[in-house]
């Protein structure tokens, strides 16, 4: 955890689902730090000195059932005595007569603007007392001490205080700039949180741990080509220089040209130390005639570790495995309550079966931070920038069995569509865009004649953090262009599709 001299934190305290997620990414974009902590370990969390406030969100499956948590939860950390914000469900938990249920929202979905008197901004002033108006209903004696701070623009209570205590509560309803000052005021004005979760005080103090950690010991890194492991090795060798050593294995799995990119980016424009592992033919070899998605995986995975096995042997004295987690991967490998949501995946089984101990540098930051890591560090910006790609890269964009015809059918398809997006400037706006090469082949014509030819897929989504996700829907003009050259440029390719179906229930990838 980023937790230098004198950091503050603000804990988000979750009851469930993906909200507290989003509050967390406000949080960090207003330049504070926080942590997501599972409500069954809210009382120890805030006993830390470092935090100075919570957030209580949670988008609950069973309300009565959850809405007792919640006032089980707060009747136990207010002992604490440090403020709290409850949005949302959470609030309407806070504000229930019943001692178990939620209110339903006395108001129905309230509008974005939210002022106090005179339009003074949500929470100025309530250090000193200013509170202004009494609910203008009914509640039971044990919520007598609420008034009203926040109104929306038809002159409706949409957020309280307890003026006995440093408890908050707004119900939901607002556009995503309104939440986002509203977490940023509470974590400033309220609980007095400086703004100094900042990319380069995390790159400095990244490197006093690393440095801290290994010491003089040699430190291994296995390079995917992707983001997170790019901007590990990176990072790893600003603190360490020659003591670190990249293995990248080249699959033959990977993108047009991105082998090429990623040895040009870290060898030989950062001088970092690289093995390059050109295993194509062994992993192809161990391929042949393999169709089901979940036996390719495992093939590859396995394949990986004993490649990478071998490499590490033969540097001898290493103790130490750099890893690209993320904060994102941290969450969905927990076990507590329903944040898990998959094992750890990074370089699966590595540490288990070598013994090294891990160095994991981004593990407290998501996705876009590790991003603005990468930028700050001096990393190529269409390196940083690029769309999240498999660990068994495109054989599970290839449906059917792998071949090498295929895959240099697919590699030229995917690049045609990644051209013409970056052209259009379409490329930062989509999270992720790929081409798949299914394993049918249909009839069409060509210069005059018959063909018999493949049908590839192409697929773009948003998504904030891949939980879900719903189809780009790219401009009509732009995907006839991809079509068109791909058609023109690929010849074994005579159908061009577009898939346009949400996660869930489909999957982002094919397989």
């Amino acid at each position: 955890m980023f937790v230098s001299a004198g950091q503050q934190i603000i804990d988000v305290i979750d009851f469930g689902g993906r909200q507290s997620r989003l509050v967390a990414r406000k949080l960090r974009e207003q330049d504070v730090y926080c942590r997501i902590v599972w409500h069954t370990k809210a009382f120890a969390s805030l006993a830390d000195p470092s935090v100075k406030g919570a957030v209580f969100c949670g988008e609950f499956e069973d309300p009565r059932a959850q809405g007792k948590i919640v006032k089980d939860v707060y009747s136990e950390i207010s002992r604490v005595e440090k403020p709290i914000l409850a949005v949302g469900a959470a609030g309407y938990a806070l504000l229930a007569d019943d001692g178990v249920g939620c209110v339903p929202n006395p108001f129905g979905k309230t509008d974005a603007l939210i002022t106090l008197d005179a339009g003074v901004p949500l929470f100025a002033g309530l250090a000193k007392g200013k509170y202004v108006a009494k609910l203008p209903f009914t509640v039971p004696p044990t919520k007598s001490r609420l008034v009203a701070i926040g109104w929306d623009e038809q002159k409706r209570p949409v957020a309280f205080a307890d003026t006995a205590s440093e408890l908050f509560i707004v119900l939901p309803g607002f556009d995503q700039a309104t939440e986002e000052s509203l977490v940023g005021s509470f974590a400033k004005q309220i609980c007095g949180c400086r703004d100094d979760w900042t990319v380069a005080a995390f790159i400095d103090w990244q490197v006093a741990q690393i440095r801290e950690q290994v010491g003089q010991g040699r430190v291994v890194c296995g390079l995917s080509g992707g983001v997170d492991s790019s901007v590990t090795a990176a990072l790893v060798h600003r603190a360490l220089g020659d003591q670190l050593v990249c293995i990248f294995v080249d699959h033959g799995l990977m993108r047009k040209n991105e082998p090429e990119e990623v040895i040009k980016a870290l060898r030989d424009e950062f001088a970092v130390k690289l093995i390059h592992v050109d295993a194509k033919e062994r992993f192809l070899s161990r391929l042949v005639g393999v169709t089901d998605p979940e036996q390719k995986r495992k093939i590859i995975g396995e394949e990986f570790i004993r490649v990478f096995e071998e490499e590490a042997r033969r540097l001898g004295n290493v103790s130490y495995l750099a890893q690209g987690t993320i904060y994102p991967d941290v969450l969905e490998s927990s076990t507590d309550g329903k944040l898990a949501v998959k094992s750890h995946h990074n370089v699966g089984g590595l540490p288990e079966r070598m013994g090294f101990e891990l160095v994991e540098p981004l593990k407290d930051l998501f996705k876009d931070e590790v991003r603005e890591v990468g930028l700050a560090l001096g990393l190529p910006r269409e390196m940083v920038f690029r769309h999240p790609f498999p660990g068994p890269g495109l054989a599970v964009r290839i449906i059917g069995e792998i071949t090498e015809e295929k895959l240099e059918v697919l590699k030229e398809a995917d690049a045609v569509f990644i051209d013409e997006l970056h052209k259009a400037e379409l490329y930062d706006e989509i999270w992720q865009a790929f081409a798949v090469l299914t394993d049918t082949r249909t009839v069409g014509v060509h210069a005059g004649r018959r063909t018999y030819g493949r049908t590839v897929i192409l697929r773009a989504v948003n998504s904030e953090d891949a939980m879900e996700a719903d189809w780009s829907r790219i401009d009509l003009e732009v995907l006839a262009r991809v079509s068109e050259r791909i058609l023109r440029e690929v010849p074994q390719i005579n159908r061009v599709c577009y898939d346009i179906s949400p996660k869930p229930p489909a999957t982002i990838e094919w397989e």
